[in-house]
């Protein structure tokens, strides 16, 4: 598997002060398998779907024992250059460029409007060894109270085009790279408690949401949004017993048109 085109998504992690807790939601919820902790990198743990890496969690590191969040990584040729258009276009690098042994290369950014990404440069770990598939990732979403400062940000940090969906209930942007929709961008609504940073929301594909969803819950997840049936799929999004957002989605469950969209770049 070749590394992935620049700006693409391509790996997710999330840190959580009970990791074995979220071990066992996560492989309830999405059937997650676990490898081995690795004490060499803080106990980073990955997460096999089908025996296919998709997701890692990790204890959080001394002093940083902030909410727990899914954390999503777009991919890059060259962190440092990366680095340098983050700075030079308003936003903020958080940590790195650092090398992460010979898996890759790794930056913590934060967008103008307060999203928080990583951008990684694959090494022997290339990042999502599935996509789309049950338990993987598929999708993913910046929602920001300050689009104007995001819909600027991302094509200039990276080979983005963009187009608006033509809805007038929702502010919604999808930035492609040739023909591939990649990430989406949502303005944030008053529905959000101020109290909710910008953030980037993270999708996973199941074979039936409201079954995902009720083992979420079941397990203490709350449900924050959905069932909700699209074009895209049927999903819903929920937050994990330990505050991480993220998404459900089944892509094989689709009901009405397609959004019309309309390039603005």
């Amino acid at each position: 598997m070749a590394a992935e085109p620049e700006g693409t998504p391509c790996w997710a992690d999330a840190m959580f002060a009970d990791v074995e807790g979220a071990k066992s939601f996560y492989g309830d919820v999405l059937g997650w398998t676990f490898g081995e902790a690795s004490t060499e990198y803080g106990n980073y743990t990955q997460a096999y779907a089908n025996g296919k890496a998709v997701a890692a969690v990790v204890p959080p590191m001394p002093g940083a024992e902030e909410q727990s969040a899914w954390c999503l990584y777009l991919a890059s040729p060259d962190v440092n250059a990366t680095a340098a258009k983050v700075r030079d276009h308003g936003g903020e690098v958080l940590m790195g460029p650092m090398q992460v042994g010979d898996f890759g290369s790794m930056l913590l950014v934060r967008d103008p409007s307060g999203v928080v990404f990583g951008v990684w440069q694959a090494g022997v770990h290339e990042g999502f060894e599935a996509k789309a598939v049950p338990g993987a990732y598929c999708w993913a979403e910046v929602f920001t109270r300050e689009p104007e400062k995001s819909d600027a940000f991302f094509p200039a940090v990276f080979p983005y085009r963009a187009q608006q969906m033509e809805d007038e209930t929702m502010d919604f942007r999808v930035f492609n790279i040739d023909e591939q929709s990649v990430l989406g961008r949502m303005k944030m609504t008053d529905d959000f408690p101020p109290e909710v940073p910008p953030y980037i929301n993270v999708y996973f594909t199941v074979e039936d949401c409201d079954a995902a969803v009720a083992k979420a819950t079941e397990r203490g997840g709350v449900l924050r949004f959905g069932p909700m049936d699209t074009p895209f799929g049927r999903f819903a999004a929920v937050s994990d017993p330990q505050g991480a957002s993220f998404s459900v989605i089944d892509m094989t469950t689709t009901k009405g048109d397609m959004p019309k969209m309309t390039d603005v770049s």
